[in-house]
């Protein structure tokens, strides 16, 4: 419910950058951002932006050593982060707990400081999926930034600027684009847990930028508010029939696939998908970039020829931190470019259309997306081989279910070893891995298939069945729990499931949580907190949980009443934006779309007017006008009358 002008955010953001500048931060010095998602997410960005720093964002959610590798290979000096979350970061970490020197911040001058930053200096690092077990953090230069936010001024209007959902983590690209392409240009930020959250926001949001999956899912949970205009989708393909679904809501007027590796500073490419359209295109590169399609020998390919996807220009980032070898390896000389420029090689298959757009054809290595999550499938093969018994592992992306991609890994244990199970591998996964990377199931095998060149058949390995757990099966007890087990059964697609089983263990993600919310409101009639799900996961603990709610009376909200006509109404968001309009420009025509329509043959003069009252009658908005009482705007909905029709 909080909510900072911009006047209060300068404010707030130029007394921590003083702050920052009084401990030291300044040009090339890299300060970790641990925060909740709260307004004062948005003041620590701006804080160690205009103190001259990088910003390198750890989320609070990712295992303790996977939060040590990043600080490490970022150089990270500083932590910004609250007293609550101090403890998840790890030992020996110098932080600054923003709510515990809020007095001393607040003595800081509200003027910014000189902050000596050029454009070549790092605005921020941010960190992907590691084939070598390893997350890789992508340092952006400020001039790579800018590039990016110009170009968004000349995409995004003014009017979809007026109100733009920020619902990436900033542990992801696209908050960029989101966070700074909407400040930068004076619009409004409306923060959100996550892009689900979309559907239950009181503040009206224009333009929103998400997964696919995530639109996807809004669109069949009814979840797209009317006041949405445009849609930004990016980070794995793009399907038409979606693209199409969304315009058929008939409010969403554009519908944008954009593409584009952290590497080369969020977007690369984009394309607007046309209304009707058969496919979606990658597009054309977007303001100061190069799309390079180029063969084994790097000499570029003919229009309709598929290669290798380059990228060079303004948006290309500094490399990798830490990681010179890898920075080698990925950024490789631009023959085409000025003397000592790099091109980043993507390893994505692409191809140049007569049009001067690319088409897409998928990955050169074992590189996926899951839910816009950038994934190494070696990342996890790493983490599994780390534990001693553990033969050989492989990790998939599977989707047996249409639409339902899932990772799956594969394990063969050592002969004559006591090998693990797969419950204690998802264990130590989550001790390394995001949640997002770690394995739907796990699935023991006594061997991997293998091609007849001694290769991983991956097209061979079996569907994982059943239950992820090792442990025996425990039936239902209570009538409570004989419904959960029946709802996880039917979201997850699995034939049963014990009661103490977990929703996540047997494959479940953010976006089916979504979908057991939503039958939980329906069969036993409460509002479980999407959170709550992560931390009453089994079928036992939800069911106490789910009797603790309605033992507390923490029912679905009651129907909303009909308000009464008899009294003035206060005015709804739109309306109060009309009023408004109206004081500045009195008489003005702005919000009116005059159109002229030729009628030939008789008319039937009754049989019009009969036909407007009757419209009249059952649109309020139609008879609805506002005034002032004691200088606040109300509405007045005034009682059907007769529509006079002038000759």
């Amino acid at each position: 419910g909080e909510a900072l002008s911009y006047a209060e955010l300068e404010a707030r953001s130029n007394r921590l950058a003083n702050h920052l500048r009084r401990l030291g931060a300044g040009p090339e010095t890299r300060v970790g951002v641990c925060m909740e998602r709260t307004p004062e997410l948005v003041v620590a960005l701006l804080g160690v932006l205009k103190a001259g720093g990088a910003y390198v964002p750890l989320d609070p959610g990712y295992p303790r050593e996977r939060l040590g590798w990043m600080a490490e290979d970022a150089q990270v000096g500083l932590v910004l982060t609250s007293t609550a979350l101090a403890g998840v970061l790890p030992a020996g970490t110098l932080t600054l707990a923003l709510d515990a020197v809020r007095a001393d911040v607040e003595a800081e001058p509200a003027e910014a400081p000189r902050s000596g930053v050029e454009p070549e200096n790092l605005s921020h690092v941010i960190f992907t999926s590691g084939s070598t077990g390893r997350p890789k953090g992508v340092m952006i230069r400020h001039s790579s930034v800018a590039v990016l936010l110009h170009w968004l001024r000349e995409t995004v209007s003014d009017e979809e600027r007026a109100s733009v959902l920020f619902s990436t983590s900033i542990n992801f690209d696209v908050s960029v684009a989101e966070v700074f392409g909407t400040l930068a240009w004076g619009g409004k930020l409306v923060l959100a847990e996550n892009a689900l959250a979309l559907a239950e926001l009181a503040e009206p949001v224009v333009h929103a930028s998400m997964v696919p999956t995530a639109a996807a899912e809004l669109l069949r949970m009814g979840g797209i508010p009317e006041s949405v205009r445009t849609l930004n989708l990016g980070g794995e393909p793009l399907p038409n029939d979606l693209a199409q679904a969304l315009y058929a809501l008939g409010t969403v007027e554009k519908v944008g696939n954009l593409y584009g590796p952290t590497e080369d500073t969020t977007y690369s490419t984009y394309s607007l998908v046309p209304r009707g359209g058969e496919r979606v295109l990658v597009g054309r590169p977007v303001a100061g970039t190069r799309a390079l399609v180029l063969d084994a020998e790097l000499r570029p390919v003919p229009a309709g020829v598929v290669g290798e996807l380059y990228l060079a220009g303004d948006g290309l980032s500094r490399g990798y931190a830490g990681r010179p070898e890898l920075t080698a390896e990925r950024y490789l000389p631009d023959p085409f470019g000025a003397p000592g420029s790099r091109m980043y090689r993507v390893m994505d298959r692409v191809r140049w259309l007569a049009t001067g757009e690319l088409e897409y054809f998928g990955r050169t290595d074992f590189q996926v997306k899951v839910r816009g999550f950038r994934i190494e499938l070696g990342e996890i093969e790493t983490a599994l081989h780390a534990r001693p018994g553990v033969r050989s592992a492989v990790a998939v992306v599977r989707e047996d279910a249409p639409g339902d991609r899932r990772l799956v890994a594969y394990v063969v244990a050592e002969e004559g070893v006591p090998g693990p199970g797969a419950a204690e591998l998802r264990s130590l996964l989550r001790e390394r891995l995001p949640e997002y990377m770690v394995p739907s199931a796990v699935v023991m095998l006594d061997a991997l298939p293998l091609t007849g060149s001694g290769k991983v058949d991956r097209r061979a390995l079996p569907a994982p069945e059943g239950a992820a757990g090792d442990g025996e099966f425990a039936a239902p007890r209570t009538a409570a729990e004989e419904l959960l087990a029946r709802i996880f059964a039917e979201v997850l697609g699995v034939e049963r499931v014990g009661v103490d089983d977990g929703f996540f263990e047997l494959g479940g993600h953010s976006l089916l949580a979504t979908r057991v919310v939503s039958r939980l409101r329906e069969v036993f009639g409460v509002e479980v907190p999407l959170r709550e799900l992560f931390e009453f996961s089994t079928v036992a603990t939800l069911a106490v949980r789910i009797e603790e709610l309605r033992g507390a009376g923490a029912g679905v909200a009651p129907p909303i009443g009909r308000a009464p006509r008899d009294e003035p109404l206060p005015l709804s968001f739109a309306q109060q934006r009309l009023w408004l309009v109206d004081r500045l420009e009195p008489g003005g025509s702005a919000y009116n779309v005059p159109s002229a329509l030729r009628l030939r043959g008789e008319l039937d003069t009754a049989a019009l007017r009969a036909s407007l009252d009757a419209l009249v009658e059952r649109h309020e908005t139609l008879r609805t006008t506002f005034a002032e009482q004691g200088g606040v705007p109300v509405q007045v909905v005034h009682a059907p009358a007769p529509l006079a029709l002038a000759q």
